[in-house]
């Protein structure tokens, strides 16, 4: 044996009573659980647990690290919180699959998730090309993929509001199988972001089918969360069923005032697919505000052909007041049908340095201390920041997330961006969240049953045959951590505060937190469908 940790409460990832234990690793694997009674195994290096719980290692299934995971070795935003692997390639863009042109766009698209990749050396244009990369450096962490489908049609038709003609769906469907094939898990969506949110039901689905026939699944961000929510639900549940295809519902919130107490109505939705034979999951993060870009409020058509068509319209008179008419007015389909609050819009970072006064304030407070009105100050953040702010949108209801989280096809899902001086802290916070608030606080889950969210099902979804549980013979991606302690450091105010109450962290059997400091090991890798 390599390591032994000693005296565990092993918590398995099944939802199964704890049980106390050692557990012993060898060559990356768990190689022996020894519980009460049995001959205690040795190694050269211990942990002793003292009582605490070990679990798997927590799997985030809606990550925005596909940039961090590459420029800080450290990740210990992720790390620190016991997780051990995370799904890249969300909400329909990404860098894989890609060209020269099409990486310029995607790169000043996403610059408020990831930041203007000026650091990185994109040195790939494939799926496989930018697993081969992560898998080149390490990482602190596992990571997964899903093929971005904004990117790809963004590929096959550029940024053009229109059907794809049938050459451009067939391109599309070949980048999807190849990616496939390279070892991508899935295919994601952003229906509120343009170029992807273009693509029809009939496009998606034909999408879909490849995607199934390689034993992958489908991850929308769907076309609305607010007005029009359950509508759209039941929109990918449809599409999905017609593919064939396993769905996987990313965020799957109920936000603003039109959907205040109304997540059970889509628990129901979901139980009576379910019933009927769907393979459904979903993630969630446990706090009400979401976090986007600023830009992605605007309507959908002044977002068509690009960032740089959209500072166009933004410039042009014309096109502006038509813009805030719709987002005040009437609701645009980027604010989910909504009409904008601008109370509820903080900005939680800035690409333009010289805009940082604004971070940390809501639309509305900027305004209101420069004597102008909100949307003068959206429009000068769009322009002066060329489209890269951050906000925090002050949305969600708490009973709908408790609601959400106690489902039984329920995943943790950070959605965490990195980027900005004022991040939403759920990136830095989210597992632990679950762990001390929900459970210990307000005992809406037992630990038992929160453990299994946050790993054995999530890995069930990802199909992982060696991850995800505490068994012999599985990958040593393991957490320790203390029940009595654990909590999330990260709030509104410090949102890069790492968390509390768990000591290690291992991947593949080596520490990547050893007595609640990060190390310098990198034995994360890309990992590949199968």
């Amino acid at each position: 044996m390599d390591l032994v940790i000693r005296d565990t409460r092993v918590i398995d990832g099944t939802g199964a009573p704890a049980y106390r234990a050692d557990i012993a690793v060898r060559d990356g694997r768990i190689a022996a659980i020894a519980r009460e009674g049995d001959p205690r195994p040795t190694a050269p290096d211990t942990i002793e647990a003292d009582g605490q719980a070990l679990a798997p290692g927590f799997i985030d299934m809606h990550a925005h690290s596909d940039l961090a995971i590459l420029r800080d070795p450290d990740h210990s935003a992720k790390a620190a919180q016991g997780v051990t692997l995370e799904v890249l390639g969300q909400d329909g863009l990404s860098y894989a699959p890609t060209d020269d042109t099409t990486l310029a766009a995607v790169r000043e698209a996403v610059t408020g998730w990831n930041g203007d990749g000026t650091d990185i050396d994109f040195d790939w244009r494939t799926v496989g090309g930018y697993l081969d990369r992560i898998d080149r450096q390490g990482a602190a962490v596992n990571a997964a993929y899903l093929i971005p489908q904004g990117s790809v049609r963004m590929l096959a038709a550029g940024w053009d509001d229109r059907p794809a003609t049938p050459g451009e769906l067939a391109t599309m469907k070949r980048l999807v199988a190849e990616g496939m094939e390279q070892g991508a898990f899935g295919m994601s969506s952003g229906l509120t972001y343009t170029p992807g949110m273009y693509a029809s039901d009939a496009e998606l689905t034909e999408l879909c089918r490849v995607v199934a026939s390689y034993g992958g699944y489908y991850c929308p961000h769907h076309r609305s969360y607010g007005a029009g929510a359950l509508e759209a639900y039941e929109e990918m549940v449809a599409l999905t069923r017609e593919a064939g295809c396993a769905l996987h519902l990313a965020h799957a919130t109920m936000n603003f005032g039109v959907n205040k107490g109304r997540g059970h109505e889509l628990l129901a939705l979901l139980d009576r697919a379910l019933a009927e034979g769907a393979d459904i999951t979903l993630d969630t993060y446990p706090y009400t505000p979401g976090c986007t870009t600023l830009v992605a409020m605007l309507p959908s058509w002044a977002n068509e052909g690009g960032p740089e068509a959209t500072l166009a319209r933004l410039r042009d008179p014309a096109a502006t007041a038509r813009i805030r008419h719709v987002m005040e007015v009437e609701g645009a389909d980027g604010c989910h049908g909504v009409p904008i609050e601008w109370d509820a819009i903080e900005i939680s970072g800035v690409s333009n340095p010289a805009l940082g006064a604004y971070v940390g304030h809501t639309v509305a407070e900027s305004a209101a201390a420069r004597d102008e009105d909100p949307w003068t100050t959206a429009h000068r953040l769009l322009t002066e920041d060329r489209l890269g702010s951050t906000i925090l949108q002050h949305v969600g209801h708490e009973e709908n997330v408790r609601t959400i989280m106690r489902h039984r096809v329920h995943t943790g899902g950070s959605d965490g961006i990195l980027q900005g001086a004022k991040p939403h802290p759920r990136a830095y916070g989210t597992f632990p969240q679950y762990l001390g608030r929900y459970v210990r606080e307000l005992g809406v889950l037992s630990l038992e049953e929160c453990v299994a969210h946050l790993t054995g099902r999530p890995a069930a979804r990802l199909r992982l045959p060696d991850r995800g549980l505490v068994r012999e013979g599985y990958v040593a991606d393991l957490v320790v951590f203390d029940p009595a302690t654990v909590a999330a450091g990260a709030t509104f105010e410090r949102p890069r505060t790492l968390p509390v109450g768990i000591p290690h962290v291992l991947v593949a059997g080596r520490p990547v937190i050893q007595d609640g400091r990060r190390t310098d090991v990198l034995a994360g890798r890309a990992l590949r469908r199968t």
